[in-house]
C-alpha cells in the first residue's frame, strides 16, 4: 500500500465513469487496474496484432483519437469508450479464378464502395501504423494492385480506418486482396517454394522443429541472434 501511494495517479474516465489509475500504465493496463477484465480485444498485449483498437478523447482537446490499446499510455484526463463490433463484411473470391488480365479492376468489381472515396483522408490519419490508406485506396480504383499491395504491407487489420470512413470502405480486406493477388499473379514465383513445400511434407524438418520447442527462450533467442541469412542470387 505504500509504495502504490508513492506513485503519481491519473484519472481517466471509461463510460462517463471516473477511476483513478498510475501513471506510466498503457491503456490496456489501466482498464485492468480500474477492474475491467478482457474477453475479447486484447490478442498479443503487447505488440501489433491490431485487437485492442480504441477511440479516446483528452480533456480540453475537441479531437476523436484512435489508436491501439496496448501501445498508447493512458494520460490526465483521457476519456475512454467501449467500442462497439463494427461488421465489415469480406468479399468473396477463389483467388485461382480471379483473371485479372481479362478484368478491367478486379478490386473494384469485389468492393464497389471504393467508387465512393472522397479523398477525405480520415483513414490515413486513424491508421496506428502511419500506413497511406487513402493512398492504397486509391490505386486500387486505378487498377493498380502492385502498388495497392506494397503500400499496405504493414496492415495489421485493427479496423480503426473503416470505422471512421464515411463512404464505409473496408479497407483492410481490400488490401488484403491487392496483397493476395500480387502474390499469387503479379510476384515471379520462387524456384525454391515447390521444393520447400515438398520437404515439409515429407517431415524433414519434423526433428529440427521439435528441437527448437524444447528450447528455453534464452536458447531460442540465442539461436535467432546466430541464425545464417541465406544469399540471393
Amino acid at each position: 500500500m505504500a509504495e502504490e501511494e508513492d506513485k503519481k495517479m491519473i484519472e481517466i474516465y471509461v463510460m462517463g465513469r471516473r477511476y483513478k489509475v498510475p501513471e506510466g500504465l498503457t491503456i490496456m493496463t489501466a482498464l485492468e487496474y480500474a477492474g475491467y477484465k478482457y474477453v475479447r480485444s486484447c490478442g498479443c498485449r503487447g505488440g501489433f496484432c491490431g485487437a485492442c483498437s480504441t477511440v479516446f478523447r483528452k480533456e480540453g482537446d475537441y479531437k476523436l483519437m484512435m489508436d491501439l490499446a496496448c501501445q498508447t499510455a493512458a494520460e490526465d484526463g483521457m476519456f475512454l469508450v467501449q467500442l462497439p463490433f463494427v461488421p465489415a463484411v469480406r468479399a468473396e473470391f477463389e483467388i485461382d479464378e480471379l483473371n485479372i488480365e481479362e478484368n478491367d479492376n478486379v478490386m473494384l468489381e469485389h468492393y464497389p464502395e471504393i467508387a465512393r472515396c472522397v479523398s477525405c483522408n480520415t483513414c490515413t490519419k486513424s491508421c496506428p501504423q502511419d500506413i497511406k490508406v487513402m493512398d492504397y485506396v486509391q490505386a486500387s480504383l486505378r487498377g493498380d494492385i502492385d502498388r495497392a499491395a506494397k503500400l499496405s504491407f504493414d496492415c495489421i487489420q485493427c479496423g480503426l480506418c473503416s470505422i471512421r470512413c464515411p463512404a464505409d470502405i473496408k479497407h483492410y480486406h481490400l488490401a488484403q486482396l491487392a496483397r493476395r493477388i500480387k502474390g499469387r499473379y503479379i510476384d515471379p514465383k520462387s524456384s525454391e517454394l515447390e521444393k520447400m513445400v515438398q520437404e515439409l511434407k515429407e517431415g524433414k524438418y519434423d526433428e529440427e522443429l521439435e528441437k527448437l520447442c524444447d528450447m528455453s527462450e534464452e536458447e531460442l533467442k540465442k539461436v535467432y541472434d546466430e541464425r545464417k541469412f541465406q544469399k540471393e542470387g
